[in-house]
């Protein structure tokens, strides 16, 4: 078996490298000497080896070998096999004491697929050629056996010149490998977006070719395949090629409404343009999956509310019909329903007013009802993207930057009397007094004990000072409730103070 591969191993002077080069996990490399112990075949493959090659750590490792999923299980002590495609889950332990999981496959030969996503049946091959030849793309066709001082590369596809070429190219013909199996056209992109690589000329006239077959793989394949694109490193040069190929319209059609849809004087790209620019400035922070698809879609309801032509078009209510579009989408891929509400919320209520000369306090607290106080952050990001795609300079201008101090403010819990662990009532039966303003001071002469001495915020303590204080003259209770509450202003003063501060407003009109 091993002999095979020796000639064509060896045209390639880059087969054979140091063994130290890749760093492979102590229990990988006991499972491949477990199955090699045991006479069998035992290869990394697919997708680890390819990262190993680009000198990225591998999300996941798989072993394929010449074992049937019931050897495999005899030579490992704790596994699972509950698929019918014959890989065995090895559970192993890292050396940080974690469990990981480690598949095993049994070579596979090709099969028929005739709902272009499973084959009919499985059958195991006999060799680690008929295996690779039944893989999508040359540089998941690799193969890596690990020795002590060699790591030897099992290339038949010239996988590696891909690799270096930065090319993404199919196993053979791309029709069939499209038409074995149609998610592939989504992963060709997928990893297009990933890797930063080109998508070679017959692969794309094939995938553009079969794009229809799409409509036979299930939408939460397809999610999943926009998901991992969205949380790529180049997610715009994957929305490009999808709809430059016809992929788009079986994916997210109503994306493409805003190509070439021009807007108005406040804006120099399309809306096409401008989504997938918004999009890209979520990337580059490093942004979550949710804040990424609200920035793809908060502006995708523009073109369906387009109201004239030239700078002084309109596009009124196009956050609600963007919001409207945007929940049929995500409910047509299956995204979960709470995910489904927070993107929703944030593409819905993007469009905020936020001159801070003119808003309120009032209204930015109207702003966070609406979100909810834990997404209210998420939806100043939204509105960072959406001036960052109009081509905005991307420094946080003053008044955003204000206006998330007014959020702040709106956000901190206030000093006041609420705080103490006793009310006005309990203070009247205490005192055995009626309604009226010696309460008041009673509350606020405690505030100003207890933002001194927090620890004295208790019933008990609380209780007993409430009889001392009641026994005052009116005019020193008076003198006592008054200073604490300068004292709470005072505080309160200082806090919003630090606000500013932060946000680097306090030299201008306040907040």
């Amino acid at each position: 078996m091993k002999e095979s591969f020796e000639k064509k191993d060896m045209q390639d002077e880059n087969t054979k490298e140091k063994n130290e080069q890749y760093e492979i996990p102590k229990e990988v490399l006991e499972s491949l000497k477990t199955l090699e112990k045991a006479d069998f075949d035992a290869y990394l493959v697919g997708g680890c080896v390819r990262d190993l090659l680009l000198k990225k750590i591998p999300k996941d490792w798989d072993i394929t070998t010449n074992a049937a999923p019931e050897e495999i299980q005899k030579i490992f002590e704790n596994t699972f096999y509950e698929n019918e495609f014959g890989t065995v889950g090895v559970v192993t332990q890292s050396e940080n004491q974690t469990l990981k999981t480690i598949e095993i496959t049994p070579y596979r030969e090709e099969a028929k697929y005739s709902d272009k996503r499973h084959p009919d049946e499985v059958k195991w091959a006999k060799t680690l050629e008929e295996d690779l030849k039944r893989r999508d793309f040359t540089i998941n066709a690799l193969a890596m056996r690990v020795e002590k001082e060699k790591t030897e590369i099992v290339d038949l596809f010239e996988g590696q010149k891909d690799l270096k070429n930065k090319i993404i190219r199919a196993v053979g013909n791309p029709e069939d490998r499209f038409n074995e199996d149609a998610l592939r056209i989504m992963r060709a992109i997928r990893f297009s977006a990933e890797l930063d690589f080109d998508i070679e000329e017959k692969t794309e006239k094939a995938l553009k070719e079969k794009s229809g077959l799409l409509e036979m793989i299930s939408k939460e394949r397809i999610r999943d395949e926009l998901v991992k694109m969205l949380m790529s490193g180049h997610p715009d040069k994957g929305f490009e090629k999808m709809r430059e190929t016809g992929i788009l319209r079986y994916v997210l059609p109503e994306l493409e409404e805003g190509y070439g849809c021009c807007q108005n004087k406040h804006h120099i790209y399309t809306v096409w343009e401008h989504n997938i620019r918004a999009l890209m400035h979520a990337v580059s922070k490093n942004w979550p999956l949710e804040i990424r698809l609200a920035s793809l879609l908060h502006d995708i309801g523009k073109p369906r509310v387009k109201e004239g032509e030239g700078p002084d078009s309109t596009f009124y209510s196009h956050e609600i019909v963007s919001a409207k579009m945007a929940a049929k989408m995500m409910s047509r891929l299956k995204f979960s329903n709470k995910f489904r509400e927070k993107v929703l919320k944030l593409v819905r209520w993007h469009l905020f007013f936020s001159d801070t000369e003119v808003i309120t306090l009032s209204a930015v607290r109207r702003i966070i009802r609406n979100v909810g106080p834990e997404n209210i952050w998420d939806l100043m990001k939204i509105r960072f993207t959406d001036r960052v795609g109009m081509g905005r300079p991307k420094e946080e201008p003053f008044r955003l930057r204000k206006y998330e101090a007014m959020v702040e403010q709106c956000l901190r819990d206030p000093l006041s009397v609420s705080m103490l662990k006793i009310d006005g009532n309990e203070i009247m039966e205490i005192a055995k007094i009626e309604p009226g303003p010696k309460v008041g001071y009673i509350l606020h002469a405690l505030l100003e004990q207890v933002l001194d001495d927090p620890s004295l915020n208790t019933a008990e303590w609380l209780s007993e000072n409430v009889k001392r204080l009641a026994a005052l003259p009116d005019e020193e209770l008076k003198k006592f409730g008054e200073a604490g509450k300068e004292k709470k202003e005072g505080i309160e003063e200082k806090e919003i103070e630090k606000i500013k501060e932060k946000y680097r407003v306090n030299k201008r009109s306040g907040v």
